[in-house]
């Protein structure tokens, strides 16, 4: 299964591509879709447009099987907050718009899942990104993020299919 993450971002939104067999984990590929702030007023729809492309573009490239989003966490700055929001659609709506189901965790959840405590900083995350995917080379700290966001998915996905497949064996 072909796994991808997204870390939502307007000005860098995060992805990374793994491959799941069993209980291992293949690093595919990693990258930032950038969006630059403009002039004008029609500023927001232009990035969110440019994100959009850009992440069809994974997609398209990556052909993944599954995809998982970071949920949103709110700040000081609600405005801040709400154009995060909508980065964060783009994020939901592109897999979705190739048919995919997308999970979506919190912060916390990602980071007890590949680093073992909730509150971990983002060092310790590419640290632990490293350590589960020998020899990657990561883009940047929102690449890193997202990687962690697929491995976080690939682990619930492989726990969902063993309570499924001990629910049949139980059932029948």
């Amino acid at each position: 299964m072909r796994v991808l993450g997204i870390d939502p971002g307007l000005r860098n939104l995060g992805w990374g591509v793994i491959d799941v067999v069993g209980s291992k984990l293949t690093h595919v590929a990693n990258g930032i879709c950038h969006s630059a702030p403009g002039e004008g007023e029609g500023d927001l729809a232009q990035r969110l447009f440019s994100l959009h492309g850009q992440l069809t573009e994974v997609l398209r490239q990556y052909g993944p099987d599954a995809a998982a989003v970071e949920h949103t966490f709110v700040n000081k700055d609600a405005v801040a907050t709400l154009k995060l929001g909508q980065a964060r659609g783009i994020a939901l709506l592109v897999p979705a718009q190739f048919g995919l189901t997308v999970g979506e965790y919190a912060p916390n959840a990602v980071k007890k899942t590949v680093v073992g405590v909730g509150h971990a900083d983002k060092g310790q995350v590419d640290h632990m990104v490293r350590v589960q995917l020998p020899g990657v080379k990561i883009a940047g700290p929102d690449a890193a993020d997202a990687l962690a966001i697929a491995i976080c998915h690939a682990h619930h996905l492989q726990s969902a299919g063993r309570l499924q497949a001990a629910m049949k064996r139980a059932v029948g």
